[in-house]
């Protein structure tokens, strides 16, 4: 299937590794010309080569902390000086620490917001005005299962993700007919870092190994098992694609079947 992302300049945010890596490397193999930022730049570079050299795409690798606004706007600038437009946005950051409500002062609430809310209202403001100017744009923002099933110990996560989830689902209706979709993508227990980091905290936490902890992961998933980045990748593409043109202000999961509600 083509996917019509030839042509198409995507900005994916926190794509060193983990979920925006393997999204990153689903849309350069599918034609698309990258701009991807992370905060350590080191492995930003060498995650911009790896691209390059498997599928010969343009990659432009800007390091860039996505919840201090200027980083956001240097990168975006970065990204018009060197491609000329923006056509897919990604959004995507690290999860704030766990923790429960009184765990949490208002310091981290704030640092929380800003890494996770304020980072995609900054994004999607710099890339909007272009992707209406077009008439084309899909904006894809990474949150999480949580949102539609609050995780234990992950308040902050589930409270700000849920603001990125209604701040999107009016946004899609805003700018349905400038031909922009919004849409979000909620990944499971997943083998990246991030899940790796919360098993040892579990672990920690309840005097268990982070293998323990994973294990009981796995049989809550009716599959059985984790997924893998490139499965999450292959529904993510498809949602910044052509084909996925009448498809906006949807909240999709890739997590196994683990989420147990009906919508």
């Amino acid at each position: 299937m083509d996917l019509g992302l030839k042509g198409k300049v995507a900005l994916v945010a926190a794509a060193s590794k983990g979920l925006g890596r393997a999204l990153a490397e689903e849309l350069a193999a599918e034609g698309a010309t990258l701009v991807l930022c992370a905060r350590t730049d080191e492995t930003l570079q060498q995650t911009c080569a790896a691209i390059r050299s498997a599928t010969g795409a343009q990659v432009l690798g800007v390091a860039a902390d996505v919840a201090k606004p200027a980083d956001v706007a240097r990168v975006v600038q970065a990204a018009l000086a060197q491609f000329g437009q923006i056509d897919i946005l990604v959004t995507n950051a690290g999860g704030p620490p766990a923790g429960t409500f009184e765990q949490h002062d208002a310091a981290a609430w704030d640092a929380a917001t800003r890494l996770l809310l304020t980072s995609v209202v900054e994004l999607t403001r710099a890339v909007l005005p272009g992707m209406k100017a077009r008439g084309w744009g899909r904006i894809l923002n990474i949150t999480s299962i949580s949102v539609k099933q609050p995780i234990g110990n992950l308040l902050l996560s589930n409270s700000l993700r849920a603001a990125v989830t209604g701040m999107a689902r009016t946004l899609a209706n805003e700018v349905a007919a400038d031909g922009i979709t919004v849409n979000n993508i909620l990944p499971g227990y997943t083998r990246t870092e991030r899940v790796e980091h919360l098993a040892g905290a579990a672990a920690a936490r309840e005097n268990i190994s982070p293998e323990q902890a994973t294990e009981r992961w796995t049989n809550e998933i009716p599959m059985r098992r984790l997924g893998e980045p490139r499965e999450f990748a292959a529904l993510a593409a498809f949602l910044c694609s052509e084909r996925a043109s009448y498809i906006t202000g949807t909240s999709t999961a890739v997590d196994g079947g683990w989420l147990r509600g009906l919508y």
